[in-house]
């Protein structure tokens, strides 16, 4: 074959390095992106956050916003947020000696930050009741292994055979002497701590009231050998089978309901997580506005210091701090970016659910990833990234940027009505019902069908199985 040029025009799409890491920096929550700014400003020593500043350092190339300064979009404007920051002095540092300022005996307890004891977890709290119980070295070990073995309920679900088997073997215990011990530990506090399954529980409970306690018998009996008719609420046949009128049957019940069937899930030690918004949406006057949260923005600068001795180096030295310092910009930069994207976003989606934030759950409107890119001139799947673990705040509570997307249900009229909306009607309608006639999901798809929204049984089934709603007959049993 003859050897010969050839001419071939294509497009191709490069992502850069800064590109890359803009579209990294855009998917990262607010906390994630703390944790990836530090860990890159440790390993260039050009970057650093405002609050390690030097004093007197002005903050003319920080990426940073005070809650006075914060960017705020407004939907009726038709300019674009101001990212130019004014020059600001870094604040003084404070003197905490004691001749300064305030004296320490006119401290207050609002001048020093709280901190939070360690909640007590189930464990530690049965162990500490053991350590004060006089038992053998023996017994005490058998208590020990079966407060580990329990679950977050509180309950044994490994059985006296698990027990066993997490004995040592020179132990040498029997079941009789497993079972003696699980018996002392389910009158610690909690009662019912250690119990096999929730009849066991109950039961040990029901032991701890007083033999007079009305309605006590009767409870044993129930929890011993009908807590199946006590979960339909059937009362009639209860009475028939226990010979009993139908008053004190219902007494009874009444008695077992007070009872804690998960005794151990009111010590859990599980730590409650806030969410920090990203993005604020208020009123003023009639336009709803969106602001950035000025405390989620990271503050990072320049080190002017380090800055300053570029000129001063030579050689391979100089080369490595230009590099450091255009990647530090091309990071401040990246932020920008992210922070003005998701201003965008955010000033859109309120645009868009304007009525959710008026008027409730019910009047959320439809929308889907495309028609809010279509409107900021961004893909779908850079506003997938902004709108993921990233929150807005609102008169109505704090929410994911996600909630406000969701699928749509013809009506009569032409128009939409959202899954959202519809999930809020349907929890409407079945608060409002009769307890004792129950809605069925049929009942409520014709509810809904007479109010314009064209939907069928199946998706009311699904709607109310997403809002974790009993069927009609559960419903009836519970009430």
């Amino acid at each position: 074959m003859k050897p010969g040029l050839q001419f071939r025009l294509n497009q191709q799409l490069t992502l850069t390095p800064q590109l890359q890491q803009a579209i990294r920096l855009l998917q990262l929550s607010q906390l994630e992106l703390e944790a990836e700014l530090r860990q890159i400003a440790e390993g260039n020593p050009l970057l650093e956050f405002e609050e390690e500043a030097a004093p007197g350092e002005t903050a003319e190339e920080s990426f940073s916003a005070t809650p006075a300064e914060a960017p705020t979009v407004d939907h009726d404007a038709d300019d674009g947020a101001d990212w130019n920051e004014p020059d600001t002095p870094a604040e003084a540092p404070i003197d905490f000696s004691l001749g300064s300022g305030a004296s320490s005996g006119s401290r207050t307890e609002e001048d020093f930050e709280p901190q939070n004891v360690a909640p007590e977890t189930l464990a530690e709290h049965l162990l500490w009741q053991l350590n004060l119980t006089p038992l053998s070295t023996r017994q005490r070990l058998i208590a020990t292994v079966i407060i580990d073995a329990l679950n977050a309920d509180g309950y044994l679900a490994e059985g006296i055979e698990g027990v066993l088997a997490a004995l040592p073997a020179d132990l040498r215990a029997s079941v009789d002497e497993v079972e003696a011990v699980r018996r002392q530990l389910q009158r610690f506090d909690p009662t019912g701590i250690a119990s096999l399954d929730l009849r066991d529980c109950l039961q040990v409970q029901l032991e701890q009231f007083d033999a007079g306690t009305p309605h006590r018998g009767l409870a044993l009996q129930i929890v011993a050998g009908e807590l199946e008719l006590l979960a339909r609420n059937d009362i009639a046949r209860l009475a028939r089978k226990l010979r009993a009128c139908e008053d004190e049957v219902a007494g009874a019940a009444l008695l077992i309901r007070s009872l804690d069937p998960r005794p151990g899930a009111a010590l859990d030690a599980t730590p409650v997580e806030y969410v920090a918004p990203d993005v604020y949406a208020y009123k003023e006057g009639s336009r709803w506005k969106v602001s950035l949260n000025p405390d989620c923005q990271p503050r990072l600068g320049l080190n002017q210091h380090y800055c300053s001795l570029i000129a001063q180096a030579r050689g391979e030295d100089a080369s490595w701090m230009r590099g450091q310092l255009q990647e530090a910009r091309w990071l401040i930069k990246s932020l920008e970016s992210r922070a003005e994207t998701l201003m965008k976003v955010a000033d859109a989606i309120v645009r868009r659910q304007s009525a959710f934030l008026d008027y409730g759950p019910e009047a959320m409107h439809p929308l889907v990833l495309r028609e809010v890119a279509e409107e900021v001139g961004m893909h779908e799947s850079t506003i997938s990234r902004v709108t993921t673990r990233k929150y807005i705040h609102t008169p109505r509570g704090t929410f994911e940027l996600k909630y406000f997307f969701s699928s749509g249900v013809s009506t009569e009229d032409g128009g939409g009505a959202s899954a959202t909306a519809i999930q809020a009607m349907i929890k409407k309608l079945i608060d409002a019902e009769d307890p004792r006639k129950p809605l069925s999901d049929q009942a409520l798809a014709e509810e809904l069908n007479r109010k314009g929204i064209q939907v069928a049984r199946r998706t009311v089934a699904k709607y109310r199985e997403a809002l974790r709603i009993p069927s009609s007959s559960e419903r009836q049993r519970a009430s």
